[in-house]
């Protein structure tokens, strides 16, 4: 069990570390000294983070059903069968060491020797090691993580050619397509010249990045007396030496069921656009259209009225293959059946789950057998509130909407144009009025009649013309 280093201790807590730096901070007398004191505790830390880091690193894996898993415990991991383990081989290996005429002659047998790749093989300087008789190293995650960061040097199925072989003391490492190190990488940094003027040693060829890969073929403790043929064996889970057509170099590295389907030219759902090549071949049309966001191309084999097939594909994968025969119903399939095929556990990508319907929207319901639906509300099942068991009464109970009544108008004529008939309101009793005494015009003491002071008119509004009184003569 590793012991927990300081740089794994919680931050609440103390370790040598923090320590150490809290009695710096204490015991330095001033800055100065505290810098210089905190330089051996900072470099002391930055190479410890660096050279320990890598050794209490994990990967944690969390699929889309939540189940967690370790890097670390690859037998619990599920991956693409062309990244899981291979099966060891079974070569009687001779005890006796290769001599530098046996040496020779492999040599010259491997070199420029040409197979098939059964296995994805990575690019880079690493490479895949092989043991005799044994296991591939690296596989499952760590296989698809160094082809993923890596990139891909050649797929299942392609052809492959042995550029170099060179044979150590217990290993032999093989150079596939040009090998991962480019032409003189050494000399193309050398210039010869006089003066400013100055030429490369080597001149580039403008190939760009080299795209080979490596393999390692690693024996016990030493390379035993093998032949070409041997050899082949051993390498036989990754590279294939046998005479081929690319069709069958390339069913070969699948599974059973998904090989018969190509080789009877049937296209499954899931498939790769390569798959669909080798089993039916270029499409006599295609057609791109757009379902919703998402684009897509339509291959279509036939013509009426023969049989026509379409197939669907999105991206690099077929999601979708619809067979219209003569006077049939057209078949259509949208099922995945290749990946399960590709997995190590042989189980499908989504597994079937029990259907359940669920209504949306408004629901119809019988009235006469259905109840209706309760109300929507915030309570949990069961509850009650406070007011339900109050003595109030009027606590949600439905009553009669009271709209608000209409104030009388202070002035009845001050909107001439309203049509709405307005009740008279009785007015308040005032108090009687002053009166005044008239004189008549012949100037003799007449009666005196009294009379109540009307208010003032309004100047602001049209008034309407002033008739003549009763019984009043014309004008003259």
């Amino acid at each position: 069990m590793l012991e927990a280093e300081p740089w794994e201790v919680p931050v609440h807590g103390s370790s040598p570390l923090t320590d150490r730096t809290t009695r710096l901070h204490q015991n330095a007398a001033s800055p100065m000294r505290a810098r210089r004191a905190l330089y051996p505790c900072a470099l002391g830390a930055a190479f410890g983070v660096l050279f320990a880091a890598p050794a209490v690193c994990q990967v944690v894996t969390v699929d889309t059903s939540g189940h967690i898993t370790n890097n670390g415990a690859s037998h619990g991991v599920t991956v693409d069968r062309r990244y899981s383990q291979i099966t060891p081989t079974h070569i009687d290996l001779p005890n006796n060491e290769l001599d530098p005429k046996a040496r020779i002659e492999l040599e010259r047998f491997l070199e420029s020797d040409q197979g098939f790749a059964m296995r994805p093989f990575p690019r880079g300087h690493r490479g895949l090691t092989l043991v005799a008789n044994g296991k591939l190293e690296p596989a499952g995650e760590g296989y698809l993580a160094m082809v993923t960061s890596a990139g891909l040097s050649a797929k299942p199925g392609d052809r492959l050619v042995l550029t170099d072989v060179k044979i150590d003391k217990s290993k032999m490492v093989f150079d596939i397509n040009g090998g991962p190190d480019a032409k003189h990488r050494f000399m193309r940094h050398v210039q010869i010249g006089t003066g400013p003027e100055m030429s490369p040693v080597v001149q580039d060829s403008g190939d760009g990045e080299p795209m080979g890969s490596r393999l390692t073929l690693t024996f016990k403790d030493h390379v035993p007396e093998l032949t070409g043929k041997q050899v082949e064996a051993l390498l036989a889970p990754l590279i294939s030496f046998e005479v081929k057509t690319p069709i069958q170099a390339f069913t070969d590295t699948l599974p059973p069921k998904l090989k018969e389907a190509i080789l009877d030219h049937n296209v499954l759902v899931g498939m790769s656009t390569e798959m669909v090549l080798f089993a039916k071949g270029q499409p006599q049309s295609k057609i791109r259209e757009m379902d919703g966001q998402m684009p897509f191309e339509e291959w279509i084999y036939g013509k009426a009225p023969s049989d026509i097939e379409f197939i669907r594909v999105n991206g690099n994968r077929v999601i979708r293959v619809e067979i219209a025969k003569v006077g049939k119903t057209p078949e259509i399939f949208t099922k995945d059946e290749v990946e399960g095929m590709m997995r190590t556990d042989g189980t499908p990508l989504d597994p079937e789950v029990a259907a359940r319907t669920v209504q949306v929207g408004d629901v119809d319901r019988d009235p006469d057998k259905q109840a209706a639906a309760p109300p929507p509300s915030l309570r949990k099942d069961g509850e009650s509130l406070p007011t339900d068991n109050s003595k109030d009464a009027r606590v949600g109970v439905m009553r009669p909407v009271q709209f608000p009544k209409q104030a009388p108008d202070d002035e009845p004529n001050a909107h001439p144009n309203d049509t709405t008939v307005t009740s008279p309101t009785a007015a308040p009793p005032q108090a009687p009025a002053a009166s005044t005494t008239n004189s008549s015009p012949s100037g003799t003491g007449g009666a005196q009649n009294p009379t109540s002071v009307s208010p003032p008119a309004d100047t602001s509004k049209p008034q309407p013309a002033s008739q003549p009184a009763t019984g009043s003569s014309p004008p003259q």
